[in-house]
């Protein structure tokens, strides 16, 4: 469904659910856990679909209105999904996943402990992804940029556990982000 409507946003989504699943599995979940991480990175921007696609696609910077409707897009995918009775929290973690380790994400403001491990797994997927790729509205900053913002977020955006294990992945053990 979003694949029709705005091809960028399929890609990204699938890359963060090939890069969720490599998080959780350095994490050491189970494989049905690592398996439920990938299949949520694939839907995690569903709620995308309700955001113009010109929107979505414009090439120059957005306005605060156009800003606060894209945020919109974390509730949005939680609402289209919370009444799939998944075997995993695929719908509380899509709403999540804008989160902060600190409290400063959306939608909800949750800080800590507040926000399901899988969301923090997948934040840190989505910001790796999102850096690292093109955008419509800027050129690819590479998966060094990508990285340092993980690390400098470390603990305090990003869950520190979380943050370490997608930089061991790549680091130390030579993950290759998708393509």
């Amino acid at each position: 469904m979003v694949d029709l409507r705005d091809p960028y946003t399929a890609g990204h989504e699938r890359r963060v659910g090939l890069i969720a699943y490599a998080i959780a599995r350095e994490l050491g979940w189970e494989p049905e856990r690592c398996n439920a991480m990938e299949m949520t990175g694939l839907v995690h921007d569903i709620g995308k679909i309700a955001i113009p696609a010109e929107i979505l696609s414009k090439p120059t910077r957005l306005t605060p209105l156009e800003m606060a409707m894209v945020r919109g897009h974390a509730q949005a995918g939680y609402d289209i999904l919370k009444d799939v009775p998944f075997a995993a929290p695929v719908a509380e973690a899509i709403r999540q996943h804008h989160e902060r380790m600190d409290g400063s994400g959306y939608p909800q403001g949750l800080k800590g402990d507040e926000i399901l491990p899988e969301a923090r797994v997948l934040a840190v997927a989505d910001v790796i992804e999102s850096m690292a790729a093109h955008r419509p509205y800027r050129a690819a900053l590479g998966l060094n940029t990508a990285l340092a913002e993980i690390e400098q977020g470390k603990g305090r955006l990003y869950d520190t556990e979380v943050a370490e294990a997608a930089l061991r992945l790549v680091r130390e053990k030579g993950y290759q982000l998708p393509q």
